[in-house]
Parts: C-alpha cells; sequence; structure tokens
C-alpha cells in the first residue's frame, strides 16, 4: 500500500503542533460524558429533577452522536477542519460551564448538547486529520488520541466526585464546568495550525447512504453497535450511582468507574488484531458476553463485596466496541463502503441505544430500585449475543444492496473504520 506523503512546506514545528492539537483534542471528548454519573444523585437534588430526567441526562450523549456526527464531513468540506474542531471545542467549553451554572433541568440539557459537539465532531475528523499530517504514523497518533480520551475520561471519572465534596454546597457544579479549561486550552493549537493541501477525508458520496437500508447486514451491525453502546452508557451513566445506592461513597465509586474507563486502553489495542481472523470472532464474542454476564451478576448479588473485579469484568466486555468496528472494516469489500457503513451503522446504531439509559431512569423512578436495569442489560446480552453471532458470518455488505458489489481491483488490504467513535485500522490480510 502507498501512503501520502507529509504535506508540502511542513516542518517538523508544524507537525508537532498538530500533534499537540490532536491528543489534547482526544483528553476531552470523554470528560464531559464521564463526569456526570459520579454526581448524579447530586444533580437530581440540584435540579430538583426525577430518575427518568436524570436518564434522559444519560442518554442524550447518544443522541448527539447519532445527530451531530453527521454534520462533520460536510463542515469540513467547507471550513478547515481544524477551525471546525476549534469551533466545537469552543462550543464544548461554553455548554460545560452552562450546564454547572444551569438553573432548570431544560438549560442544562441544552448545555449537555453543546458539550457533545466537540465530542462528535472531534471523533469524526480527528482520523482524516491524522491520516492527512502523519501518513506514515497513523497508527501512533490514533493510539495516542485514543490512549488520552480513554484518559480523559478515566480522570473525569475518579476525581469529579472528590471535587463535588471539597468544594461543598453546589459543588457538583464545580465538578462538571471545570473541564471547561481543558476544552479552551486544546483550542488554542487549533488555531495556529497552518492550512492542509487537499480535500477532506470524508464519506465517499457516489455511495448512496440510503441504499444501505437494503442491507440486512448493516442492520444486524447497527443493533450490534447499538447494544454494545446501550450496555457502555448505563454503565458510565448508571454503575456509579448504583454504587454509592449499593453503600459504596461517591469517591469510591467515581474510582471503580475511572478503572472501567481505563480497561479500554489495552483492549482498543489488542482486540482488532484478533477479530481480523475469522476463526476467532465467534469466541471472542463468547467470551465477552460471559465478562458482561460475570460482571453483572457480580453487580446484582453482592456489589460491595468484589465491586473492582465485576467493573474490571464489565470493563472487558465492554471491547464489543472494538471489535464491532473492527467489524465494519471486514463486512464492506471497498474503503468507500467501508466509510458508507460505518457512518450509518453508528448514526443507526447510537439512535437504537439512546433508550436504553433514559429506560434505566424511569424504571428506577417507579420502582424506587434497579431490577429494571439488570433486566434491560441481560435482555442487551442477549441480543448481542444473538446479533454478533449473525454478524460474524463471512459475508459483505457490498452484495447485499445493488450496485455495491466491488471489482477484485477496489478491494484494499487496509481501510479504517470511523464515525462517530475513534477509529480502528483494519489489516486485511490478518483475516
Amino acid at each position: 500500500m502507498t501512503t501520502a506523503p507529509v504535506p508540502a512546506g511542513t516542518s517538523r514545528r508544524g507537525l508537532v503542533l498538530v500533534a499537540t492539537a490532536v491528543v489534547l483534542t482526544g483528553f476531552n471528548l470523554r470528560t464531559a460524558v464521564n463526569g456526570v454519573g459520579p454526581v448524579l444523585q447530586e444533580i437530581e437534588q440540584g435540579l430538583g429533577i426525577s430518575s427518568g430526567a436524570a436518564g434522559l441526562i444519560t442518554t442524550m450523549p447518544l443522541l448527539c452522536f447519532s445527530v451531530i456526527g453527521f454534520a462533520g464531513p460536510p463542515l469540513a468540506a467547507r471550513f478547515r477542519d481544524g477551525h471546525v474542531l476549534a469551533a466545537a471545542l469552543l462550543v464544548m467549553a461554553v455548554g460545560l460551564l452552562g450546564r454547572a451554572a444551569a438553573p432548570s433541568f431544560w438549560l442544562f440539557l441544552l448545555g449537555t448538547v453543546a458539550t457533545m459537539v466537540g465530542g462528535a465532531l472531534g471523533n469524526v475528523l480527528l482520523p482524516g486529520i491524522v491520516k492527512h499530517w502523519f501518513p506514515h504514523r497513523t497508527g501512533l497518533l490514533v493510539g495516542a488520541y485514543s490512549t488520552t480520551m480513554a484518559i480523559g475520561g478515566a480522570v473525569a471519572s475518579v476525581s469529579t466526585a472528590p471535587i463535588a465534596a471539597a468544594v461543598g454546597a453546589d459543588g457538583w457544579r464545580w465538578a462538571l464546568g471545570v473541564w471547561a479549561v481543558f476544552a479552551v486550552l486544546a483550542v488554542l493549537p487549533w488555531l495556529a495550525v497552518p492550512r492542509r493541501s487537499g480535500g477532506p477525508a470524508g464519506p465517499d458520496p457516489s455511495v448512496r447512504l440510503r441504499a444501505l437500508v437494503r442491507s440486512s447486514l448493516a442492520w444486524q451491525l447497527a443493533f450490534f453497535f447499538g447494544l454494545q453502546a446501550m450496555q457502555a452508557y448505563i454503565i458510565i451513566g448508571w454503575a456509579p450511582q448504583y454504587l454509592r445506592d449499593a453503600g459504596l461513597s461517591a469517591s469510591a465509586a467515581g474510582v471503580l468507574a475511572g478503572i472501567n474507563a481505563l480497561i479500554a486502553i489495552p483492549l482498543n489495542a489488542v482486540v482488532p488484531s484478533g477479530a481480523v481472523r475469522q476463526s476467532w470472532q465467534r469466541p471472542m464474542l463468547v467470551a465477552f458476553m460471559t465478562c458482561y454476564l460475570v460482571g453483572w451478576t457480580g453487580l446484582l448479588l453482592a456489589p460491595v463485596s468484589l465491586p473492582w473485579l465485576w467493573m474490571v469484568l464489565l470493563g472487558v466486555g465492554m471491547g464489543t466496541f472494538a471489535m464491532v468496528l473492527t467489524l465494519l472494516g471486514l463486512r464492506a469489500q471497498t474503503p468507500r463502503t467501508v466509510n458508507a457503513l460505518s457512518t450509518v451503522v453508528q448514526g443507526w446504531g447510537y439512535a437504537i441505544s439512546a433508550a436504553g439509559p433514559v429506560l434505566v431512569g424511569l424504571l428506577r423512578g417507579l420502582t424506587g430500585g434497579y431490577t429494571g436495569m439488570f433486566v434491560l442489560v441481560y435482555a442487551g446480552v442477549a441480543g448481542l449475543l444473538v446479533t454478533g453471532w449473525l454478524v460474524c458470518a463471512d459475508r459483505y455488505v457490498d452484495d447485499e444492496v445493488p450496485g455495491l458489489r466491488a471489482a477484485p481491483a477496489e478491494r484494499g488490504t487496509t481501510v479504517e473504520a470511523a464515525g462517530a467513535e475513534s477509529p480502528v485500522v483494519v489489516d486485511r490480510t490478518g483475516s
């Protein structure tokens, strides 16, 4: 495979600037999401809202990822993507401060939408930026910002509750708003990044996204993606509160959520290399489902006995995220179809998953407990096993949609699956 040259006239200092901007942006992509769970109880009390409304807060990131992520390629096609990201991060900072100061639930919700602009657009645009500026170091830079994304999420999970406790009354507002400082810091290097040559990366317009509605494989992938996202955001949004209600302190629950977030770093590094092997896919799927079942059952029966073990096992189960992104690169035959499939599956998938966290809140409000949450996650594990088993079959979405069948010369050996989440680079030769 021939890689593109580094943009002409780019100095080492310029590349360092771009790399710094990419890494700082990565750190901000999950702070706004992971910081909510550890202080969800304080948010409910401070805003005077029900569990159902709290569920809407935890599900809002999923709705935003579903909708806002589609805006990335058109914006990058019209404006400099560095400036798009700078603007998105500024909107994110305003949203973080706005929801921290919000006197009402609806203003808090509006601030949450604003915070997700930076997260959604950042994940969509960063892969193309990395591919352009660092064609010979794509894997290194993708790994760097994916790692800082996990670290940012973990730091937010661990530190939000202690910050709130240290401030005292209404400390949750300070604990949520402090992350605006890091969003503003990430803006500065983007403003100095030089204009790049060539067009922006994005889904090939020759692949109509609506055409994928005819593909049963695309729908199966969407449900698989949606169910794994539902599991992840129930863990992120509700597991800390569940652990607090079971008797743990807010700080301890936050640390456990941080441990869960850090598990993503090694998983995102090793899962794709195994998932490209056809014979490994279903055994890996069964292993992930086993981790989910044991983790959730441990939290149900003994939440305060070995909570770190249950959260680690749930973190391993969340390896289905790296697995499904890898499968997106394997279930289409050309890069243009992979891009279209990735965009559609993640858009549909996030819309499907959005029901999960809000249902947990509604059921908690109706029953006064978490029985509904466990019924929902166990049903989700069953759905993941069924849809995952189907998408592990060796077939291609190109063969199910008229006009997409690829000629042998089009079929690349290396493709990248990206969209509303961090990318996975798939080397087909591994399969």
